[in-house]
């Protein structure tokens, strides 16, 4: 067997098992919302497949007692550079549903989204925090009253600096109509090009997010790690670029950072672990990717978040060649 360090379940040594031994608990209709995507899989397909395709350049003779894996979303420390993205119906999963998914989160110290479509109030999964970042992704309605209320009962039950939001419709009216309306930080959730961000800075927005929503929306687009690369390069340090899409590993989470990503988002990975035990099938999700993680920094000779750089990096091309980013 290889070695993967400490296990925390005779079952579950990798976010693979979890996702095979989660899936299999869940009726054949709840499996396939969460697991399938749009078309024919490709864009699903290849946000995983992605991270194969970059190769890690570790360094060695470099002091890496105590690693140290804290980050930071909204301002707010997170014990990890890692957080769970929006997703649907946590209680298809599990009766615990997305508070259990807090619970976990909150217990491991790192940032959770809520879905516009979840099956709890935002009050009673931010309830179950312990000083860790919530946000919740909003979808901007036509009756703007409706959208005015979800902000309203964000700001009310918890501090503005700890929810952010985003949102997608045109950006002359959208973007300042959420600015004149929330003191909460604004999020754009859905983001490819550099086209996009360089908008996104123009129009004030707080941060984006590099997603394609799971491959569930445009089949054939690019994985998100790959658009990652000039989404960050158009942001130039003006606002924080934050990815989900396709991580697995620890490895993965240190491959997105290493390419400029500033936080790191999963979506499907808590539902497996709701779909396994519950509360404690999150919990095991989490320690793997933190052991992961902290086992790959140590190797690759990072000590801190900031050691890791783009020199951690390198590209596989189609001809099998390493190519230094």
């Amino acid at each position: 067997m290889a070695n993967r360090g400490a296990s925390h379940d005779a079952r579950v040594h990798t976010i693979g098992d979890l996702k095979e031994l989660g899936s299999n608990k869940l009726p054949k209709m709840y499996k396939d919302y969460f697991n399938e995507g749009a078309m024919d899989l490709i864009t699903l397909s290849d946000n995983e497949a992605a991270y194969n395709r970059y190769k890690i350049r570790p360094r060695i003779l470099v002091n890496v007692d105590n690693v140290d894996t804290r980050s930071s979303l909204f301002g707010i420390e997170t014990a990890l550079p890692l957080g769970f993205s929006p997703a649907a119906m946590h209680k298809l999963a599990h009766p615990d549903g997305e508070l259990a998914t807090s619970r976990a989160a909150a217990g491991f110290g790192i940032s959770m989204g809520l879905s516009s479509y979840a099956t709890e109030s935002m009050e009673n999964v931010a309830s179950q925090g312990l000083g860790n970042p919530y946000f919740m992704q909003v979808c901007v309605l036509k009756d703007r009253s409706t959208t005015l209320d979800i902000l309203r009962r964000a700001e009310e039950n918890n501090d503005a600096d700890r929810f952010a939001f985003d949102a997608s419709l045109d950006w002359e009216t959208t973007i300042p109509w959420l600015k004149a309306n929330t003191k909460m930080q604004i999020w754009l959730k859905g983001v490819y090009t550099s086209e996009d961000v360089a908008l996104a800075v123009e129009y004030g927005v707080d941060g984006v997010v590099v997603s394609n929503h799971g491959g569930r929306q445009l089949d054939g687009v690019p994985a998100t790690l790959d658009s990652l690369r000039e989404c960050v390069v158009a942001a130039g340090g003006r606002i924080p670029v934050a990815i989900d899409g396709g991580i697995r590993r620890g490895t993965d989470i240190f491959k997105a950072l290493a390419l400029g990503a500033s936080h790191c988002l999963v979506g499907r990975i808590p539902i497996w672990g709701l779909a396994y035990n519950g509360q404690a099938g999150v919990e095991l999700a989490l320690k793997i990717l933190t052991d992961e993680f902290r086992i790959c920094m140590a190797l690759a000779g990072c000590r801190t978040i900031k050691d890791i750089t783009r020199q951690h990096i390198t590209f596989l091309n189609s001809e099998g060649i390493l190519a230094k980013l």
